[in-house]
């Protein structure tokens, strides 16, 4: 079985997720931030007798795999505490246990597979392959996206800001250069008379 979600995290806030998980399964759980602040999120995995499996601080991204020693309801938590105004977007996969095999009778297949069945797996296979860098990919491509509209919005106001400055430094020039050319004294008509 797996499962994956994309979910907003915000800032202060820290969110669990629970998955019952038989012993003796192994499990595998990658988690990845897409945007927000630095990237990095605090997550904790818990045991449901209260063991921390796995617990580490401001991740960008991790892949964690263990094997179930109690049955029960493992919590994994996602934390954004650490932050007091940036809100995270994150993604995780939990696989847990085997993944069923192509076709449900393969399991109690007891002769040799034609070769049209070993091609079908090897395509399931690759299939699987295949989406899992698609998804690792649209994954790098959010992240970069965000990353470079948040540049843009940046360069923008920059750029704004420059121009006010330039419109702001040329009034003050061309105040300056008018009041050396304007007479501010007024000077009163004297008369001088000669005898």
């Amino acid at each position: 079985m797996s499962g994956e979600l994309t979910f907003e995290l915000p800032d202060n806030e820290k969110m669990c997720f629970y998955e019952n998980v038989e012993q003796g399964e192994q499990a595998t759980l990658e988690f990845q931030v897409i945007t927000g602040g630095n990237y990095d999120v605090d997550m904790e995995l818990t045991a449901p007798n209260g063991q921390v499996l796995y617990k580490d601080i401001k991740k960008q991204y991790d892949s964690f795999t263990w094997t179930a020693q109690h049955k029960g309801i493992h919590t994994f938590c996602f934390s954004n505490e650490f932050s007091t105004f940036t809100h995270k977007i994150v993604y995780f996969d939990l696989e847990v246990g085997d993944e069923k095999p192509a076709v449900e009778e393969m399991g109690d297949h007891q002769t040799a597979m034609t070769l049209m069945e070993t091609s079908s797996v090897n395509i399931f296979e690759s299939l699987k392959s295949v989406l899992d860098y698609q998804t690792h990919h649209r994954l790098r491509e959010a992240q970069g996206r965000a990353f470079a509209e948040d540049l843009n919005e940046r360069v923008l106001y920059w750029s704004i800001g420059e121009s006010l400055v330039i419109i702001l430094i040329g009034i003050g020039q061309i105040l300056v250069l008018r009041s050396f050319f304007t007479n501010t004294h007024k000077t009163s008509a004297s008369t001088v008379r000669v005898s």
